[in-house]
């Protein structure tokens, strides 16, 4: 790993919204809006130094734009196959999965990833 470049932390906005129940589901935009804004406020609980935050959304929540701190990326399609590619994309940087899928949690392993869990970003 090349420690001197920043921390990538792709977050699976879908997934660690879905880990709590508490109505997200009548606006998915509303609910990745409100977790990307805390993410750019609060940053990775835990993770010291420089990070970029890529914020992986889809479906209903594909209209959700980027803010300073936090870049939001579209999926085209599944947002698990989207994850792979950006973390496939990031070379020799360090990366960190944020999400609960156990086969996403496999398939960024495979290419290296840390991963972590939801309640890394969301109490």
């Amino acid at each position: 790993m090349n420690e001197s470049s920043p921390l990538l932390v792709v977050v699976d906005a879908a997934n660690v919204v879905g880990s709590v129940p508490d109505g997200w589901w009548r606006d998915r935009r509303g609910a990745a809006e409100r977790l990307r804004d805390r993410l750019a406020t609060e940053g990775v609980p835990g993770v010291s130094g420089p990070v970029e935050i890529v914020l992986v959304v889809e479906g209903a929540a594909r209209e959700v734009e980027s803010v300073p701190g936090v870049r939001v990326s579209s999926a085209p399609g599944s947002g698990d196959d989207h994850i792979v590619e950006v973390v496939s994309s990031a070379g020799e940087r360090p990366v960190l999965v944020i999400t609960a899928d156990r086969e996403l949690r496999r398939r960024v392993g495979e290419l290296g990833a840390d991963v972590a869990g939801p309640r890394t970003v969301r109490p």
